[in-house]
């Protein structure tokens, strides 16, 4: 019994355990496609609607961002979660699961551990059920389809994106990782964006980083004559 601190709402503690037990099952996947089946389980119990209030809990999460940069975020995060679970869908109709046999790596297991506690009745979250499924839908798309967590045109502060050149993700945050406990970074495959330096420009860079990009050319490689 708490005598003293926060009281949970009945069923919080039941959803809890309930999704640090799902965890553990996805931990036992061998292979990005067992992966793949038990995310798609799992969302799939869901109803477009928990997407709709997922989004709208983001937009209040953001609402005291700049109004322009809001936007851009809450435009592409909100293409993120519907296109996701479209996807996972998708991939459950055709089959897809049963064609991926690259295995799932031991650190990559990890994430469902960082899940559980992200998710846990310590935490005070009010509706765990729809914060594991957030991390459903990323673990979608960096543990099964190598993709990054947050998804290719994902705008961060002054200018920068996530971006994909040749096949390849890069993140202008990636070596941020370790900032944030619950941060997504350690198990995202997105590379950290090129810096200034050598003659390989940064991705799509913010008007500043290409000035810099053009200031280190003409320091640092003869271009001065």
């Amino acid at each position: 019994m708490k005598l003293f601190g926060k009281s949970e709402p009945a069923g919080v503690s039941e959803s809890c355990d309930t999704i640090s037990q799902q965890c553990r099952e996805l931990q036992e996947a061998k292979t990005r496609g067992e992966l793949g089946a038990g995310i798609a389980r799992l969302v799939l119990a869901h109803s477009p609607a928990d997407i709709q209030r997922m989004k709208r809990k983001f937009e209040t999460k953001v609402q005291d961002l700049a109004p322009d940069y809001r936007e851009q975020l809450t435009k592409k995060i909100d293409e993120h979660l519907l296109g996701t679970f479209q996807r996972i869908r998708l991939a459950q109709q055709q089959g897809t699961f049963r064609a991926m046999h690259a295995p799932v790596t031991e650190g990559q297991r990890k994430y469902w551990d960082m899940v559980a506690g992200q998710c846990s009745e310590e935490q005070g979250v009010d509706e765990p059920a729809l914060r594991f499924l957030k991390y459903l839908l990323a673990g979608y798309c960096m543990l099964v389809l190598d993709e990054p967590g947050h998804p290719a045109g994902t705008p961060f502060p002054g200018g920068d994106r996530v971006e994909c050149t040749d096949g390849i993700y890069y993140c202008p945050v990636r070596e941020k990782a370790n900032d944030v406990d619950a941060a997504l970074c350690p198990f995202c495959p997105a590379r950290q964006t090129p810096g200034i330096g050598y003659l390989r420009p940064p991705t799509n860079p913010s008007e500043s980083r290409k000035q810099e990009f053009i200031d280190n050319c003409y320091r640092h490689h003869n271009f001065n004559g």
